[in-house]
């Protein structure tokens, strides 16, 4: 009977194993999913080698990113470079066969992932200028009181004003003086702008390292800022 029972449970396994990565393939696919920081465009808000959850399910219900979310998403096309890519060390291939089986199910970040990490400035139809008398960006004409901004980094050495195509966002770095951002990509087709459809979700908090913990909430600034042409 004992016998019986045993290899009933074995049988089992496999099945409890398959079930397991079905649900973590799942909740990488439309829940959260861990990126690691491969630069210094966020600092101090984010670190280089800091791994970020970030909330994939709300773009699936049509809940497009808003001011001062920090957003991840897909390369519109050349903004990556090769000091934003995180390097792989070397390792023996077992731990790397590890490493990769527990990425592929989002339980680490990917080595590989090619994303971006930047916060929402300005939202469609948005007028975003820098800056005023100053310094601060305005967003439809309301100053923004960055404090979130790198110590020592102003809200922009490049002066610009755009006013954001709709389903677009405008992004930038908090690490202004690192950050190739919209800013830098106003030759592109959105005129360094981002489509919504590109963005794979939203940063919610830092999970590792414990010491640099924190949850990533909308500064208070833009609640301040109306819509655009005072509608």
């Amino acid at each position: 009977m004992q016998r019986r029972r045993r290899r009933a449970v074995l049988r089992e396994i496999p099945l409890l194993g398959g079930v397991a990565l079905l649900i973590a393939l799942l909740l990488k696919t439309f829940l959260f999913q861990a990126f690691v920081i491969p630069s210094g465009s966020m600092e101090q808000t984010i670190r280089i080698g800091d791994r970020v959850i970030v909330d994939k399910l709300s773009p699936w219900f049509g809940s497009e990113p808003e001011r001062g979310d920090v957003v991840v998403f897909r390369d519109p096309g050349g903004w990556l470079r090769g000091d934003e890519i995180a390097g792989i060390a070397d390792e023996s291939a077992v731990t790397r066969g590890i490493k990769d089986g527990l990425a592929f199910v989002g339980v680490l970040p990917s080595a590989d992932e090619q994303d971006l990490i930047k916060r929402v400035i300005a939202v469609g139809g948005d007028r975003v200028v820098c800056c005023d008398t100053d310094g601060r960006l305005t967003v439809n004409g309301t100053p923004l009181d960055e404090d979130y901004l790198y110590p020592g980094d102003e809200a922009s050495v490049k002066r610009f004003e755009v006013t954001v195509p709709e389903g677009s966002l405008w992004v930038m770095g908090d690490h202004r003086s690192r950050s190739a951002d919209s800013r830098e990509h106003q030759d592109g087709p959105y005129g360094g702008a981002v489509s919504v459809d590109l963005v794979v979700g939203r940063a919610v908090a830092v999970a590792w390292p414990v010491g640099h913990w924190a949850r990533l909430s909308t500064p208070e600034t833009f609640s301040s800022v109306g819509p655009p042409d005072g509608g």
